[in-house]
């Protein structure tokens, strides 16, 4: 498992966070090891907004910057795990947002590669990964519908924003094998999570849950069309 520098000063929340994991991501038969401890780790309060900190270890999504908002523990849990992942994986993630979902890939797995379409986001999110001691983590500015085919291909990739459709440069960029796992959708008050396998003979969907996440923006917002 990667480890992460330690933080500056006491960690005042560790026991919200061990009461958040046992309740609400364990509690709610998520008991993979890897992913407990990494959520066990994770300052979630670092990566919400200031007027949410003490919402931190709530299992609810909580706003951000930008009109935009970080997932609820859970969730996060949830598509972690959907993955699949192992440490020796390397991971496209399409919206960076606050970089929570980041660092607790991070944690788990040895390389993980982050977009943000929305530039302050991307910047923010990039820096504070980096003080937290994540060096297994990139962060770029951009529109996650094409990837990242400089470090391609993927073990998984996760889609952290709503898409109307299956972004096909992102199903080109993933490893025989490997899972795609994202929000798929065209309405902002429920979406469908599925998980994509991607198979010699074409992709194999399964439905995980009803989600509900901001929508994906940029290219994929072309000629829309539902994928579901």
């Amino acid at each position: 498992m990667v480890t992460c520098a330690p933080a500056a000063k006491p960690d005042s929340y560790r026991i919200a966070r061990e009461q958040m994991v046992r309740k609400d991501i364990k509690g709610r038969g998520i008991h993979d090891p890897a992913i407990l401890d990494a959520m066990r780790k994770v300052p979630r309060h670092l990566f919400v907004g200031p007027d949410s900190i003490e919402s931190a270890y709530s299992d609810s999504a909580l706003p951000i910057k930008e009109n935009q908002t970080i997932s609820q523990p859970y969730v996060v849990a949830l598509m972690t795990a959907t993955a699949e992942l192992s440490s020796t994986d390397k991971v496209l993630e399409i919206g960076t947002g606050s970089g929570y979902q980041a660092a607790v890939l991070g944690e788990i797995v040895r390389e993980v590669y982050s977009i943000e379409i929305i530039e302050t986001l991307a910047r923010d999110s990039g820096e504070l990964l980096n003080k937290l001691g994540y060096q297994n983590v990139q962060v770029k500015h951009g529109d996650g519908y094409q990837g990242w085919k400089e470090a391609a291909p993927f073990d998984a990739i996760l889609i952290t924003a709503a898409a109307p459709k299956i972004p096909e440069p992102l199903i080109n960029q993933l490893k025989v094998g490997g899972l795609l796992v994202m929000p798929l959708g065209q309405t902002r008050t429920s979406q469908e999570l599925v998980a994509l396998t991607k198979t010699e003979n074409g992709l194999e969907k399964r439905f995980v849950t009803y989600v509900i996440f901001v929508p994906m923006t940029g290219e994929v917002r072309n000629n829309e069309g539902d994928d579901s």
